[in-house]
């Protein structure tokens, strides 16, 4: 599970900012540095959307480059040109990320430096394995990171991350689950094995699990069926469970998202009140007691020279006030 939980950790750690990548001395590789990293400027802004419109231009190529009604005559040599294209346009745009930081190997060796060198390596193994240049598909991860740019999918980040969350908090129930249904699986498949035999065509305790999978997930390829009574019968409590198996992921997951207060409507104090004894810092605004352990919650100490809030019905005291009681 902690490798669940580092997850998020990672991408943070290994995002391309200025502080680990260094910016350049040079007043020419800086003016690069915030064209190709930074997206704060009109310059930067401009290069991320038509950096984005060349990935999905490419994917679209890519996509049909592997129709057959397409991919034909003069039109196999035209989407050829502009795979190449687009692989010598992102092959110079990692050079110059490369050329416009003082750390290179940072960035050569970061998740999201892997994703853009994964983005032109297929078209030159095309060369030598002409299926490979599919393989180009890995673009799409690229889209991810520029989401930002573009004001009607700014919210998606947000999305993202409270989906993240929902799955790191309900990783441990997933795995949990998933094991239960695996030694289920495992067991079911071994007795249609010993039920149905060879004959049947479970030749194997392997072909009897990759039957009871396709089942229980109500795939049911058709390609092996039980042909006993007692055979039939474990299919049908494999398929019946089928239904409930599929909805507990889905609950769990489902779940944890309604917990979280993007989705829940109210606006938790992630940063203003934080129980003191067990640390849990999601609170709705009214609560005065922990939600996880019942203790009592202390308000949140107000910053150096700002006045607590007065309660209800008590006007703030001041210094103009006291000296007017005195006079």
């Amino acid at each position: 599970m902690r490798l669940f939980a580092a997850f998020p950790a990672f991408f943070r750690d290994n995002y391309p900012s200025a502080e680990r990548l260094g910016v350049p001395v040079a007043r020419w590789r800086a003016s690069l540095y915030r064209t190709v990293f930074e997206t704060n400027t009109q310059m930067g802004r401009s290069f991320e959307r038509y950096l984005t419109l060349a990935i999905v231009l490419s994917l679209g190529v890519v996509i049909a480059h592997s129709i057959p009604e397409i991919s034909q005559g003069w039109r196999l040599t035209a989407l050829r040109a502009l795979e190449w294209l687009f692989t010598l346009a992102f092959t110079v745009e990692y050079g110059l990320r490369l050329i416009s930081v003082r750390k290179p190997w940072r960035y050569a060796l970061s998740f999201y430096g892997i994703v853009d060198l994964l983005a032109i390596i297929p078209a030159y193994l095309a060369i030598f394995y002409p299926d490979a240049q599919f393989l180009a598909v890995v673009r799409a991860l690229r889209l991810v990171r520029t989401f930002h740019i573009f004001p009607v999918l700014r919210g998606f980040l947000d999305e993202y991350l409270m989906l993240g969350r929902a799955l790191q908090a309900s990783a441990r129930k997933i795995f949990v689950f998933l094991s239960v249904v695996a030694v289920l699986v495992f067991i079911t498949g071994t007795l249609m094995f010993v039920i149905e035999g060879p004959e049947h065509g479970f030749t194997s305790v392997p072909m009897g699990i990759y039957w009871a999978i396709s089942t229980v997930t109500t795939v049911g390829y058709g390609d092996v069926t039980p042909a006993t009574s007692l055979g039939r019968f474990f299919a049908s409590v494999m398929m019946l469970l089928g239904w409930g198996i599929l909805a507990v992921p889905t609950g769990i997951v489902g779940a944890e998202i309604a917990r979280s207060p993007r989705a829940s409507g109210t606006r938790a104090r992630m940063k203003g009140v934080e129980c003191q004894a067990c640390g849990e810092n999601r609170h709705e605004e009214d609560a005065r007691f922990c939600r996880r352990c019942g203790t009592r919650l202390q308000p949140a100490m107000a910053p150096a020279g700002q006045a607590q809030p007065a309660p209800h019905g008590h006007a703030p005291a001041t210094a103009e006030a006291d000296s007017t009681c005195r006079l």
